[in-house]
């Protein structure tokens, strides 16, 4: 008799601790669905971002170089190999190009002298960049943005 308490026991842990188990494993899946839809969120926001920057860098309202720095850090976290293709190297170039030069408080501080000679350079990153970044922009907004099955 014993035996038979003892087994239904067994049963009664074995079939306790894998309810525990499913109920463990739903909290892992519903947390996976949590954070595939935060990243889907995410990239979402950040193509609608890539979408208005380019368009202002089209439009003129944003500066050349302040477009390309902020498409390319915007392209590197929305798809990397987007953000490597060929056509978007313009942006990848003037981010390199000025990654040297001081930023916000740091810019502020610079004497006037040595903000103009940096002012200058962009000038000419400009003049040498502007049609390629143009392009690039538009691109992006016609094909490179689309979703990727729209792209191929």
């Amino acid at each position: 008799m014993s035996a038979w308490i003892l087994a239904v026991l067994g049963i009664a842990l074995i079939a306790g601790l894998a309810l525990y188990a499913l109920h463990l494993w739903r909290r892992v899946w519903a947390r996976q669905r949590a954070r595939q839809q935060h990243d889907q969120e995410r990239h979402e926001r950040l193509g609608s971002d890539l979408q208005i920057l380019a368009s202002c860098l089209l439009d003129g309202q944003l500066p050349l170089i302040e477009g390309a720095i902020r498409i390319k850090v915007l392209l590197d976290n929305y798809d990397s190999q987007l953000s490597q293709d060929q056509r978007c190297q313009v942006f990848h170039l003037l981010f390199e190009a000025t990654a040297h030069v001081p930023t916000h408080a740091d810019w502020k501080a610079l004497e006037k002298t040595e903000r103009r000679r940096h002012e200058k350079h962009f000038n000419e990153l400009e003049l040498q960049h502007k049609a390629a970044a143009r392009s690039a922009a538009r691109w992006l907004i016609d094909e490179g943005l689309q979703h990727p099955a729209q792209r191929a």
